[in-house]
């Protein structure tokens, strides 16, 4: 399917919708899809993501993914109270990369194009690229300093793990790329590439713990997580923000996405989404599925945990401090993309 004709199709919907949306503001694209042209195909790992502008101060859990006229969406809601201002998204790495063009789906106060335009202007603007990637630095600070050692495995991993992948995130903002998710670690590596920082692509790679993993144990990997994904999918029953995602219409992101890109040479990149979807498959588990099926599937978690090195909670404790060291070269690769990168304007 052509991106394009996804997104009619997730406008479709909105505009279906759009009335049984409680203080509904608007509705505008956002995630991979944003940038990429109508004639692009639309993978079949991938989702067309749509944030529902409402006015309440504190916006109900996401709607997470669904299927409709055979295009999957993922529907999020978002308070307008964090769209008060212009600069407020320019700081924001995960909100401005949505307004940088036009991807409004539906406006009816005008406010999100009034947004729209004045962070577009901006948005290239060298004050405010800085910004966001502070933005992203603090996050990882904040993330890992969180860490609590005792709590389950599954909390403590994800804890560890997202914060840990927000170190792409700063380099792709510096870059003026799109923050990806799942891909994250696939974009960064062009990103070093592009700007011939390649030096410091394997140590992200270890900073996570997969610098050395064989496409043959990431498949292994990925063959203990589909049995788990489906234990998940079948026992969920307490709402978790993610829940969404560990879903049969999601499988082919989560399970088929990542086996596309083991299969094309990215067994490494693979290992975040992998890991990141292991954990939030146990904390399902770890609600709603009987004991005997959590004893069956644990093994196959702490194996790829153990292979990130993160089993014990001092081996995850180091870790998190080793990527607190590692910002100050973080920034200052972030700092040359910047000062490197044409297409920030205004100096």
């Amino acid at each position: 399917m052509k991106i394009g004709f996804a997104r009619l199709i997730a406008a479709e919907w909105v505009a279906g919708n759009a009335g049984r949306f409680p203080g509904f503001l608007g509705a505008y694209f956002s995630g991979s899809t944003v940038g990429l042209p109508d004639d692009a195909e639309l993978p079949a790992s991938s989702d067309v993501d749509v944030v529902i502008v409402i006015e309440q101060a504190e916006p109900p859990v996401k709607l997470g993914k669904f299927a409709y006229r055979d295009t999957l969406i993922e529907a999020t809601y978002l308070s307008m109270d964090q769209l008060r201002s212009a600069e407020e998204v320019l700081s924001s790495y995960h909100l401005a990369g949505s307004f940088r063009i036009d991807t409004v789906i539906s406006d009816p106060t005008g406010r999100l194009r009034e947004l729209q335009a004045e962070v577009a202007r901006r948005f290239a603007e060298p004050e405010w690229v800085r910004r966001r990637c502070l933005n992203a630095r603090q996050r990882i600070e904040r993330g890992l300093r969180a860490v609590d050692p005792s709590a389950p495995l599954h909390e403590r991993v994800t804890s560890w793990l997202f914060p840990t992948g927000v170190t792409t995130h700063v380099l792709l903002v510096a870059a003026l790329r799109n923050p990806t998710v799942r891909l994250r670690y696939a974009a960064a590596r062009d990103v070093l590439a592009a700007y011939g920082q390649d030096g410091l692509y394997p140590e992200l790679l270890e900073l996570l713990g997969c610098e050395r993993m064989t496409p043959e144990r990431a498949l292994r990997h990925l063959d203990g997580l589909a049995r788990t994904f489906d234990a998940a999918a079948a026992a969920a029953r307490t709402p978790f923000f993610f829940s969404s995602d560990i879903t049969a219409s999601a499988r082919p992101i989560a399970i088929d996405g990542s086996r596309a890109l083991i299969r094309s040479g990215l067994h490494r990149e693979a290992v975040f989404w992998i890991v990141a979807t292991y954990a939030r498959c146990h904390a399902i588990l770890a609600a709603d599925a009987p004991p005997d099926v959590r004893r069956e599937l644990v093994p196959a978690f702490e194996a790829v945990v153990a292979d990130l090195g993160v089993a014990a909670s001092a081996d995850l404790l180091r870790r998190a401090d080793d990527v607190l060291a590692f910002l100050p070269r973080l920034w200052d690769a972030a700092e040359a993309i910047m000062a490197a990168n044409p297409a920030i304007t205004g100096r």
